[in-house]
């Protein structure tokens, strides 16, 4: 009894302002009712005798804010509750330096700043304190909307068109081919019949230039 009252003096006397000794994580942390809270308490120096207080102040910071002890870590005894509280609810355990306060079903008014602290001779040292926020949803945190780019044209230069169908088939080709090889008989014809009139008509010429000839020699004989 009088350790807790001692304590809740001293609280109420000590100035709280933070102290780089024992360093607090998180600052700030909300949770949903009915689940678990783990706050941190960091100490930067080494006792040998270690004791980590921890506090509650349900409202803001201010001059006639109550102070409530919930707990301590004694380094041979472990945890040690004060009292009315309910001790299926809290726990301080450590790890390393670290001395953590863990908070089980939690509901709205277990709401308030928590503040580590250690006793020294003669003064108080008190963490930042976290504000721990008990409620019964949490937000839905929203998603950041994108920017939308407007697309760049990219300019294109018209593709030649492109003959669709079928390819052609092995009878039309056969007929091509035939074609081909009738022009080719047709001129080789007319060739060689041009060759044999041609050939006719210089014989035609040379035998009338012959001819006069022959019956000038009959006359002189």
């Amino acid at each position: 009894m009088r350790l807790r009252l001692w304590l809740l003096l001293a609280a109420q006397l000590a100035v709280l302002r933070g102290s780089s000794v024992l360093q607090q994580t998180p600052a700030y942390i909300k949770v949903q009712t009915n689940k678990m809270a783990m706050l941190s308490c960091e100490a930067k120096i080494s006792l040998s005798n270690m004791r980590i207080y921890w506090l509650r102040q349900r409202q803001a910071p201010s001059s006639d804010s109550h102070h409530e002890f919930l707990a301590l870590w004694d380094s041979t005894k472990g945890t040690v509750h004060g009292e009315e509280v309910e001790q299926e609810k809290i726990a301080v355990f450590r790890d390393a330096s670290r001395f953590i306060l863990n908070l089980t079903s939690v509901k709205p008014e277990d709401s308030g700043i928590y503040f580590c602290m250690i006793i020294g001779s003669p003064e108080l040292t008190f963490g930042k304190g976290t504000q721990l926020s008990v409620v019964d949803f949490l937000p839905t945190t929203a998603q950041p909307t994108k920017k939308s780019t407007p697309k760049k044209r990219v300019c294109r230069l018209p593709r030649p068109a492109t003959q669709k169908g079928p390819l052609c088939s092995p009878i039309t080709l056969g007929l091509l081919v035939a074609g081909v090889l009738v022009l080719l008989v047709s001129l080789g014809v007319a060739i060689h019949l041009y060759c044999r009139r041609r050939r006719a008509r210089l014989r035609f010429i040379k035998h009338l230039r012959l001819h006069p000839l022959e019956k000038r020699s009959r006359l002189y004989y």
